[in-house]
């Protein structure tokens, strides 16, 4: 397998997208190009990595970087899965067939034939200047691609727009159930309407918009991002397991 290294020339490729466009890497020079290839869809990290990207693609516009995600999926898979999200508009690459080739070129294709979860940035010149072969067990760090990309471009940084520092005393909701979701998780609209279904009030918090938030459920959820995770007066839960919940919500005499 092949091991690539930061200062080497990106391999060249050409994949199908979901957007039902096919995307080939060296036409994109002049752009700094993030690489996310990611295990399989439909699997849990997965599901809140992939839709992360198209949270902060503006972000990433801002530093002149475009975003790519490639599993070994194929493409009909792949857009089942996407459609979940309500939209994923930047490029998710199917590399089907020939099986994981892509993957192969980058020395990430694992023995089972899935992908390691491994992030690479390709600078303007096409040249590999960020490797991250990262745990496959956890969800990357956007705000660490973004740093990096500060760094690989500086003059993009200089242009980029100053992020709002949230208001002083700010504070997570306690008390009762919170709900930690985003507006795209399939589990949290299953949630939303079970709790509703059963007249269970409770506060919701997206963790896109509410980086303390977004910080608070990573330290939950070992450095993951999962939605939706309930915070039941203090007891904590990153699955939606619907007997669990129940339990919970009883044993706190919220409900029953």
């Amino acid at each position: 397998m092949t091991h690539l290294t930061v200062g080497q020339p990106a391999p060249d490729f050409t994949l199908p997208s979901h957007l039902d466009k096919d995307i080939r890497l060296s036409d994109y020079r002049g752009k700094n190009v993030v690489l996310a290839f990611f295990p399989l869809a439909w699997t849990p990290v997965c599901s809140s990595q992939i839709p992360w990207y198209e949270a902060d693609k503006a972000r990433f516009a801002a530093l002149d970087a475009q975003v790519f995600a490639i599993s070994v999926d194929s493409v009909p898979c792949l857009k089942a899965w996407l459609d979940t999200f309500n939209g994923v508009t930047y490029p998710v690459l199917s590399d089907f067939w020939p099986h994981g080739a892509v993957a192969q070129a980058y020395g990430v294709l694992r023995s089972d034939g899935t992908s390691e979860r491994a992030l690479f940035i390709v600078d303007k010149q096409g040249i590999l200047r960020y490797i991250d072969i990262h745990d496959i067990d956890m969800q990357p760090d956007n705000e660490v691609l973004l740093a990096e990309l500060r760094k690989i471009d500086p003059d993009a940084a200089a242009k980029e727009p100053k992020a709002e520092k949230p208001a002083a005393g700010g504070s997570l909701p306690s008390g009762g159930v919170v709900l930690y979701c985003t507006s795209w998780c399939p589990e949290c609209r299953r949630a939303r309407a079970w709790l509703n279904e059963r007249s269970i009030p409770y506060t919701e918090v997206n963790i896109n918009s509410d980086p303390e938030a977004a910080q608070q459920v990573m330290k939950w959820n070992n450095g993951n991002r999962t939605t939706p995770t309930f915070d039941i007066n203090g007891d904590v839960s990153a699955t939606f397991d619907e007997k669990k919940v129940m339990e919970t919500l009883k044993k706190h005499g919220l409900y029953g």
